[in-house]
């Protein structure tokens, strides 16, 4: 049986933009190492669900999806949003 992750995606901390951070993601865990190929080096597996990732607009959508196909889960919290409020000036002390 396969086990999924659902999470919430983070904001890309290289722009301004939150596209998509309200979507709940799901990705399955590895079922096996990945390995090196002798030839090139590259890191691979067998394990094709590593390439999966399914968007929900709703964690309530992902938790039904998994319960359908039958998939275990884990839920991964959204982390909590910090601010670090600073003055301009700050930067000249």
């Amino acid at each position: 049986m396969a086990t999924a992750r659902i999470f919430q995606r983070p904001k890309n901390s290289m722009q301004s933009g939150r596209a998509r951070t309200d979507q709940w993601q799901l990705e399955f865990e590895p079922a096996e190492p990945k390995h090196a190929d002798p030839l090139t080096g590259w890191a691979g597996s067998g394990d094709t669900r590593d390439q999966i990732r399914l968007l929900f607009p709703t964690l309530e959508a992902a938790i039904a999806h998994c319960e359908r196909e039958g998939h275990d889960y884990t839920v991964v919290p959204a982390p909590k949003k910090t601010l670090k409020l600073q003055a301009y000036a700050d930067n000249f002390r």
